[in-house]
């Protein structure tokens, strides 16, 4: 692979916000952005005190800990809740940046130290990465396939395949949506169906998104890093690895549990028959166009055959909200309700990554001052560790930490990425295919890894399947997923 260099300029990202339908991230971008503009540049070159982290590691521990504690389970269900806990975190955060290194003398320079952080933290990255999520969460919901086949293990393999190609296109949580209906319904005669849902994790709520920036969180915040939009295809190798491994091991599994199915069952299973149905197709039309804004309107660089420069404003996210909510106008009543959609499940993202967004500027900000410092250099360091901190911590804030640490090892002898937003401006090839890789590979490994995981169990529970625990869970992925990625690893970062 040779030297990939990115034509244009480097991202950047607007100093101050101007459009009527985001009129208060305007003035907070005002307020805490446009004050100094020299404020990045003078901000404090000594990294934070690691005790700062703890507000991003107590929020993600939060996350993983307290839906398993029967005592403060049913005060952490309402959104309300967990963003009560998200933004009194952030809270401590925001703080710090007003007052490290300026005392109660200097105001003005412990607000330009906030209004720089949070113009990464909101303005440059949540608010995209909330915004995509949003529209697909939203489109696919007006998308209802229904019908029942023979819940052969042949024709269960089709629908993970067919969902591990479509969680690239229309994101892991619209696939995971879209097809874990009818894949129960589909299987609701037979019995032995919790290995079915499992491997539909893996491979559609996790693996099936590493080929394009909207297949997956981890990979959105690259792109908005200055990653390419079509670099991502660089996984197709991992992906048609993993992809084939866990399809082959699947259908050698379930055509054993075929096999224990009951005679009547089975009976049943063969003689209830319906054909496929699609309802909201014009979905499918908005859902393109989704990818196409993300692909296509990217601030500060040339619109394809136009050569006009696209504005430094949210045109890519009005575009998005804009096709979200033809979708939801659209799409009739009945098909919503059918698919029992609502904002909750998006809603809980919401609230929780305004926090995470805010806490992980500290560890960023450490990695970017000390980050050769801490050891971690090869591909194959980079893929256990990002893969490791995935696997129980949110993929996508981890993806962007261990991006700024492979950032700063700028003096590789390897090819490298240029034009992305680290402290050095590029990016080792290797160790960006092995963070990528790893982040989306392993959220699979627990339910906590990426957020469709919890929305599939949930889902499943539902229709009366009987979901393993959060340790049985991690069981099924400590035998099946962790030898797969062990020959990845040798494969593709040795």
């Amino acid at each position: 692979m040779t030297r990939r260099e990115v034509r244009g300029k480097k991202p950047g990202y607007p100093h101050c916000v101007s459009t009527p339908f985001f009129g208060f991230l305007a003035a907070l971008s005002s307020v805490f952005v446009c004050t100094a503009a020299g404020a990045e540049e003078t901000a404090a070159a000594v990294a934070p005190s690691a005790a700062w982290i703890l507000p991003f590691a107590c929020l993600l521990l939060a996350i993983g800990v307290l839906p398993l504690l029967p005592r403060v389970s049913h005060w952490w269900e309402p959104n309300g809740s967990k963003l009560l806990v998200s933004l009194a975190l952030a809270a401590i955060v925001c703080a710090y940046y007003v007052l490290r290194g300026t005392g109660f003398g200097h105001a003005q320079a412990g607000m330009d130290s906030l209004g720089v952080m949070l113009h990464h933290a909101i303005i440059a990255d949540y608010i995209p990465f909330i915004v995509l999520l949003f529209s697909l969460y939203t489109i696919s919901g007006g998308i209802r396939l229904t019908g029942d086949i023979p819940a052969h293990p042949l024709s269960n393999c089709a629908f993970l395949l067919v969902g591990s190609l479509l969680a690239s296109f229309i994101g892991t949580t619209g696939a995971s949506m879209l097809l874990i209906r009818p894949l129960l319904q589909t299987n609701s005669e037979r019995k032995h169906v919790v290995h079915t849902v499992v491997f539909f994790i893996f491979l559609v709520s996790n693996i099936g998104g590493s080929l394009l920036p909207v297949g997956d969180p981890p990979l959105f915040l690259g792109y908005l890093r200055g990653v390419p939009f079509l670099w991502t295809l660089h996984l197709l190798p991992q992906w048609l690895l993993a992809t084939g491994v866990l399809l082959v091991l699947y259908f050698m599994i379930d055509t054993i549990a075929y096999r224990k199915e009951s005679p009547s069952d089975i009976a049943r299973d063969e003689t209830r028959r319906y054909a496929f149905r699609l309802q909201g197709k014009r979905n499918l039309f908005l859902l393109a166009g989704v990818v196409l804004a993300v692909g296509i309107l990217v601030p500060g660089q040339p619109l394809p055959l136009t050569g006009w420069v696209l504005p430094q404003w949210y045109l890519r996210e009005i575009v998005q909200l804009v096709l979200a909510g033809l979708s939801f106008g659209w799409t009739p009543r009945h098909i919503h309700a059918e698919n029992h959609f609502n904002f909750t499940a998006i809603g809980e993202v919401g609230a929780l990554f305004i926090g995470i967004f805010v806490t992980m500027q500290v560890p960023i900000e450490i990695l970017k001052i000390e980050g050769e410092a801490l050891g971690v250099t090869t591909p194959l360091q980079f893929f256990w560790a990002t893969g490791g901190l995935s696997s129980f911590l949110d993929n996508a804030p981890t993806y962007a930490v261990f991006f700024e640490l492979a950032g700063s090892l700028h003096h590789l002898d390897a090819p490298m990425l240029s034009n992305v937003t680290t402290v050095t401006g590029v990016i080792p090839v290797p160790h960006l295919l092995a963070i990528s890789c790893a982040a989306v590979f392993m959220g699979a490994n627990t339910y906590i890894g990426n957020g469709p995981n919890f929305l599939v169990k949930s889902i499943a529970e539902s229709r009366g399947v009987r979901m393993p625990s959060f340790f049985g869970y991690m069981l099924y992925s400590g035998l099946i997923l962790i030898p797969l990625f062990v020959v990845i690893s040798w494969f593709f970062f040795l």
